[in-house]
């Protein structure tokens, strides 16, 4: 089992846990899904990747963090329940490592408390040494090992090597932006991965 978190909203992270899945012939399962008006990530992965998709323990309307989102749904979110089914799989959290899941946990904390190994997603633009290396930080202060860094977008081999230089991280390597996004294009980009330690 893996988790893939990222350095933010919006950084790839779905179509990386759908390329990881499919690489590793994994099942995906996404415990807390916040937005249902548009294609859902579970939705998304079934399309990419045509691996095996777990319900998701929580199925929450509004497109906002978790926590925020649980209270306007009137759900509260029980960490039994988001305990990982077993077998093979590619756990994706919500946003970045720190995004809160309650008013008095975040992500990072369930991560840990998993104890599975975590690959952070990070994208290649300006900012990006700056959120992952401060991402890597805050899984490591709560000792949970670090897989590697999966880049997402153009390639930018200065940042990239300066983020596994500075953070003592692997690249796993990158997933240029797909577009179309289809399954051949993904499946594709899975297979230039180097996924050695984490198969």
């Amino acid at each position: 089992m893996i988790v893939v978190t990222g350095t933010d909203t919006g950084v790839g992270k779905t179509v990386a846990a759908a390329a990881l899945a499919w690489r590793l012939g994994a099942s995906y399962w996404k415990p807390v899904q916040a937005g249902l008006d548009e294609e859902t990530d579970s939705e998304v992965v079934a399309r990419l990747a045509s691996v095996e998709v777990l319900p998701e323990a929580y199925r929450l309307t509004t497109p906002c963090s978790p926590h925020r989102a649980a209270e306007i749904d009137g759900v509260t979110i029980d960490l039994d329940r988001l305990a990982p089914p077993p077998g093979r799989l590619v756990i994706e959290g919500a946003g970045g490592a720190l995004v809160p899941l309650t008013r008095d946990l975040v992500y990072a904390d369930i991560f840990a408390r998993w104890g599975l190994p975590v690959v952070v997603v990070a994208r290649t633009t300006l900012g990006t040494i700056n959120h992952t290396l401060l991402t890597v930080e805050a899984l490591r202060a709560r000792s949970i090992w670090v897989g590697g860094i999966l880049f997402s977008g153009n390639a930018m081999p200065d940042s990239e090597a300066t983020i596994c230089a500075m953070g003592k991280v692997r690249s796993l390597g990158r997933i240029p932006a797909l577009d179309p996004l289809t399954p051949e294009a993904l499946r594709a980009a899975a297979e230039a991965l180097d996924l050695a330690e984490l198969a």
